[in-house]
C-alpha cells in the first residue's frame, strides 16, 4: 500500500483521475480476500490485483466507468453456479467491491498520501480508512496520531483490529484495514542464510534490521532491501534495538553460544516469535545452557521455534530462507484474526 500511496500522489500531481478499486468482503473460491486492491487509470490498471481472471478484468471495465460518471459505488459479484461458468472461477463464492473515484489533484486525497508516507517511515501501526457511506473518503488511523483526513465517530475507536473488516453503525459505513505494522523482523546474523532470507522477507512485506558484530557482514550492500543493517555487540542488543510484541527474531549467527547469548535476551523480550537455525542436537545442548546459565526453564522454550522454518525439506540457504518466509507469513496471517 505504501507504493500504491505513491503512485497516487504522482499521478494525482499529474493530473489523472484514478479509481481505487477495492474488496471489501468475500466468501468461498473469490480469488482475493478483503483488502486487496487495485489502481485504475484511463489506460487501464496501473497498480495493484484483486486476484487476476475475470473477476479482475470486469472490475477494470467498471472502473472505467467510474472514471467517466465521476461516481464512487459499491458492486457484488455472486458466483452462483452459472455465475462461475461465466467469470471462470472454479468453483462459488462472492466478492464485494468497492470502486472510489479519486479526482485529479484532489488535494484531500494527496494531503492522506503525503501523510501515509510519513507515518510509513515512522514505523507506526497504521489503518487506512474507508468511508463507503460518504462516496469512498480515505482516513488514516494510528494510536499515536489518532485520526488523519476525516472525523469519524467515537464507537469506530474500538473496531481497528490486525484483520480488514467492515463496520456499520448510525448510518455511517467503514471498511478499515490496516496497512502497516511496527513490527519488524529481528535477524541476528548476517550470513548466507540471512542474505537469501531477507529480501525474500522485503517482497512480501515484512520489514527487516539485519545485525552482525562482523564489519564485513554487517554491510548495507549485502542487504539492499533492509530497513537497517546494524553492527552490534551480541551480548547487548538492547543497547541497539527494541523488541515489541509484534516483533520477529530470526537467530543465526556462525556459533553456539552466540545462539544461546540471543536466545537469553530474545526470551525476555515480547517478541511474537523466536526462531533459530540449527538441527534438533544443536537446541538440546543449547537449551541445556540457557537452564544452567540463565536460569530458564523448559517451559520458557516452548516460545522458541527450533528448527527454525516449515519442515520442506530445504537444504541450501535459498531453500531454508524460503522455509523460514512461509512459517512467518502462516503466523502473520494467524495473527491477523487476534484482537490487537
Amino acid at each position: 500500500m505504501r507504493e500504491m500511496f505513491k503512485t497516487i500522489a504522482r499521478l494525482l500531481h499529474a493530473g489523472e483521475d484514478l479509481a481505487l478499486v477495492t474488496v471489501i468482503a468475500s466468501s468461498g473460491a473469490a480469488p482475493r480476500g478483503a483488502g486487496a486492491r487495485m489502481l485504475v487509470g484511463r489506460q487501464g490498471r496501473i497498480c495493484g490485483t484483486i486476484g487476476g481472471g475475470a473477476v479482475e478484468y470486469r472490475s477494470e471495465q467498471i472502473a472505467a466507468q467510474v472514471l467517466e460518471d465521476r461516481t464512487s459505488f459499491q458492486k457484488d459479484f455472486s458466483l452462483t453456479r452459472n455465475d462461475v461458468e461465466d467469470l471462470g472461477m472454479i468453483c462459488g463464492g462472492a466478492v464485494e467491491v468497492f470502486f472510489s473515484y479519486i479526482p485529479a489533484g484532489d488535494p484531500e486525497t494527496l494531503a492522506i498520501a503525503d501523510r501515509a508516507e510519513e507515518l510509513f517511515a515512522r514505523g507506526l501501526d497504521l489503518w487506512l480508512i474507508s468511508e463507503i457511506s460518504q462516496g469512498g473518503r480515505l482516513g488514516l488511523y494510528t494510536r499515536e496520531e489518532g485520526y488523519v483526513g476525516m472525523e469519524a465517530p467515537a464507537w469506530l475507536e474500538g473496531c481497528f483490529s490486525r484483520q480488514g473488516g467492515r463496520v456499520e453503525r448510525d448510518g455511517r459505513d467503514f471498511y478499515l484495514e490496516q496497512i502497516n505494522s511496527s513490527g519488524r523482523v529481528y535477524v541476528f546474523g548476517c550470513g548466507h542464510v540471512a542474505q537469501e532470507l531477507v529480501p525474500v522477507l522485503s517482497h512480501v512485506g515484512f520489514r527487516c534490521v539485519a545485525m552482525d558484530d562482523r564489519p564485513d557482514f554487517a554491510d548495507k550492500a549485502l542487504f539492499p532491501t533492509a530497513e537497517e543493517v546494524k553492527l552490534i555487540d551480541f551480548e547487548h542488543i538492547y543497547d541497539y534495538i527494541e523488541i515489541g510484541p509484534e516483533d520477529y527474531v530470526c537467530v543465526m549467527t556462525r556459533g553456539h553460544a552466540f545462539d544461546a547469548v540471543i536466545q537469553a535476551q530474545a526470551l525476555r523480550s515480547p517478541a511474537c516469535y523466536i526462531g533459530v537455525i540449527g538441527s534438533r542436537h544443536k537446541k538440546a545442548g543449547v537449551y541445556q545452557k540457557l537452564k544452567e546459565e540463565y536460569g530458564f526453564e523448559d517451559s520458557d522454550f516452548q516460545r522458541i521455534t527450533s528448527p527454525i522454518g516449515l519442515d520442506i525439506k530445504a537444504e541450501t540457504p535459498a531453500e531454508i530462507a524460503i522455509s523460514i518466509a512461509g512459517q512467518l507469513i502462516e503466523l502473520r496471517a494467524r495473527r491477523s484474526k487476534e484482537p490487537v
